[in-house]
Parts: structure tokens; C-alpha cells; sequence
């Protein structure tokens, strides 16, 4: 039997993780979201995520240090970054270490489904590690 993929949500912001955890479900998938980057960490979830949606500006660790965290790791989840403050430099940066899509707040549910199939494509469904 196939596991239902987990899509971590790590966002400071209650409404947009909300919503993207009413949309994960919507698709099928298991969502498990977090407040913060160190959060994310600490939950023992690393594992088992199949893709990883997180905003790019929170307190502590922003969603570029937590990519850069997982990385040196040696944790290639793939990445999808959400913003309400797009800059080029920033997006840049992540697309370059290899993120599958930066979207910005509010994003559009169609291009966030796309990236969420791109990214389940590039780990077969599981952690890539």
C-alpha cells in the first residue's frame, strides 16, 4: 500500500497556513504545519515530508536558512517559498539551491497545486535524503 504524502507547512502567519493546509487536503495529502522554522526542526517530521511549503520572512530562522539548514544536512526535501515581500535577490537565491517554486502571498491555488506536483515528482513522493 502507498503512503499518502506529507507536505510540512512552516508559516508565522495562522491564516495562510490554514489555508494551505485546507488546500494540501484537499488534494489527498497529509498536512502538518508549523509556526517556525525551529519548530519544524524540532518536530521529528523532517522524515517523513515529501515537500516542504514555508514563507520566505519569519522571526528566527527565515525560510532561506531553514533551505540552507536542510541542505547542509544533507535533507533535499524540495521546496516551494511563499511571500508577501518577492525580491528578485531572495528568489534568486533559493531557485538557485534549488527550490521548486517561489509564489507570492496571495498565491494563486492552481500555480501552488503545479508546484506541489513537481515536487512530489522530483522525490517520488518521499524525503529526499
Amino acid at each position: 500500500m502507498q503512503q499518502v504524502p506529507v507536505i510540512s507547512i512552516v508559516d508565522d502567519d495562522l491564516h495562510v497556513r490554514e489555508a494551505a493546509e485546507g488546500l494540501v487536503r484537499s488534494l489527498g495529502y497529509l498536512a502538518a504545519s508549523f509556526s517556525s522554522a525551529e519548530e519544524f526542526l524540532d518536530s521529528g517530521r523532517i522524515e517523513d515530508t515529501a515537500c516542504l511549503i514555508t514563507d520566505v520572512h519569519m522571526p528566527g530562522l527565515n525560510g532561506a536558512e531553514l533551505q540552507d539548514r536542510l541542505l547542509a544536512d544533507g535533507c533535499g526535501i524540495p521546496i516551494i517559498f511563499v511571500t508577501a515581500y518577492p525580491d528578485e535577490q531572495t528568489r534568486g537565491r533559493v531557485l538557485r539551491s534549488g527550490a521548486i517554486g517561489y509564489l507570492s502571498k496571495p498565491f494563486n491555488g492552481e500555480h501552488l497545486i503545479a508546484c506541489l506536483h513537481n515536487a512530489l515528482k522530483a522525490s517520488g513522493g518521499r524525503t529526499v535524503r
